[in-house]
């Protein structure tokens, strides 16, 4: 766990500077991407020595692992891979993975969110009960595409990371507090 408000507060400024680019424009801009990997990386380093240093090394791995998939098939922005990546050189390999499936469900909510908003849930959800429907009769599956609305869908999970980390670091904070 992070004990150093001046890492916790460089963290907190990459997670709202992360939040409010991704929210005006859909993009995370690498000076700030990399810098908060680089003072993550760094500040472990300086602290722990080579225990720190794989410790933040290790994280910033897992972080750019767990969303290099989703990248390449058009799912998630570059942003937001390196947004995790310099995530986990704060938290961690374990960290940033709790930090992904927290920012998953971040990110599947406000996705059922703008869909609803839009008048496409149902559409939505009548969409995937007919493939789900085709492969339980053919036990064969078969895509069907969405429509242009639905394409026209895209959640700024740049946002669901920094609630994800949020409630991560709120959770750690409290077991500092209360443990046990």
């Amino acid at each position: 766990m992070i004990n150093s408000n001046l890492i916790i507060f460089c963290l907190a400024f990459t997670l709202v500077t992360a939040s409010i680019s991704d929210i005006r424009s859909f993009r995370i801009p690498n000076w700030l991407n990399y810098s908060a990997l680089a003072i993550g990386l760094s500040y472990f380093t300086l602290v722990k020595g080579y225990e720190g240093f794989f410790f933040s090394l290790g994280g910033v791995a897992a972080g750019f692992a767990l969303l290099i998939g989703p990248y390449l098939f058009g799912g998630t922005g570059a942003g937001d891979v390196k947004l995790l990546g310099a995530i986990g050189s704060y938290l961690g390999g374990q960290g940033v993975f709790l930090v992904f499936l927290l920012s998953c469900v971040f990110g599947g909510a406000f996705a059922l969110f703008l869909l609803a908003s839009k008048g496409l849930l149902i559409g939505t959800f009548r969409r995937y009960g007919a493939i789900l429907k085709g492969f339980f009769i053919t036990r064969q599956l078969v895509y069907i595409p969405p429509n242009k609305n639905e394409r026209q869908i895209k959640v700024r999970f740049g946002l669901a990371i920094s609630l994800g980390t949020g409630l991560y670091i709120l959770g750690e904070a409290k077991n500092l507090i209360f443990p046990g």
